[in-house]
């Protein structure tokens, strides 16, 4: 049974000024968005025996019911303080709003009973110069939140989930292998963020090294088709939670699991 959730939080235009203008592919011309990228932006809930596991916090959109993040959360019947592990694949403010609460001009931790877990090099990274994709206010308030936890390397944060570099869509990128019950779920972050690039062969201008994200697609897809991985698609368009399946002749495509 599949424990993973998708917390959508929208469909979005993002230009050269790497801002995140809202998107109604229903209603909203494409056409009139030139130079645009259109991505879904898909923070990930998995549900585990030894507390709920967040797979990046998305733009942190709030409204009067409070921050987008925690509705999602409480509409599929968790509590977000029941939150145990916040994973992060990088930094840039489109996977990091929603780490934070903001509130009468107030700044909260979003998640207090949770640890975040982000690469040293990551963490450096994101201050070392004035970059628009970065929020460092943010980040000064999970740094005096004391439920950082800086990671070096590969390694493991417990039986269930281990983490490893790959670096290849910001210099210290991080993915994630979730393990709960019978299942392997996979975030690759954004360097997997849509099922579409796995049978794209594809150099991206916005990967920090677009040849390895390449190969590193090719990498993750042909390992987890051969070992039954759950795709966790931070950006997909279509299939957020996905496997990889084999047609009759032969060929492979990924199957929506998120309903299973």
């Amino acid at each position: 049974m599949i424990k993973a959730y998708s917390l959508y939080e929208g469909s979005f235009s993002v230009d050269a000024s790497k801002a995140f203008v809202p998107f109604d592919p229903e209603k909203d011309d494409p056409l009139t968005r030139k130079g645009s990228i259109f991505v879904h932006v898909h923070p990930f809930l998995v549900v585990s025996d030894d507390g709920l596991i967040l797979c990046d916090t998305g733009l942190g959109f709030s409204d009067e019911g409070g921050l987008l993040l925690h509705q999602n959360i409480r509409k599929l019947g968790y509590d977000p303080d029941d939150v145990k592990y916040v994973l992060m694949s990088h930094l840039h403010k489109d996977h990091t709003g929603g780490m934070v609460d903001f509130k009468d001009g107030v700044a909260r931790i979003a998640f207090p009973n949770a640890e975040y877990f982000v690469q040293r090099g990551e963490w450096e990274y994101a201050f070392s110069g004035e970059n628009s994709s970065y929020r460092t206010e943010i980040f000064d308030v999970i740094q005096r939140s004391g439920n950082l936890v800086l990671l070096d390397g590969d390694g493991q944060i417990n039986p269930q989930i281990r983490y490893e570099v790959n670096g290849a869509h910001t210099p210290h990128h991080q993915a994630f292998h979730i393990h709960v019950d019978d299942e392997h779920y996979f975030f690759g972050g954004d360097v997997l963020p849509d099922p579409v690039e796995i049978f794209k062969n594809f150099i991206a201008k916005y990967d920090y090294d677009g040849r390895k994200a390449r190969d590193l697609r090719n990498e993750y897809w042909e390992k987890g088709r051969a070992d039954n991985w759950t795709y966790l698609f931070y950006h997909s368009k279509s299939i957020a939670i996905g496997k990889g399946e084999q047609r009759e002749d032969g060929s492979y495509h990924i199957v929506d699991v998120a309903k299973k």
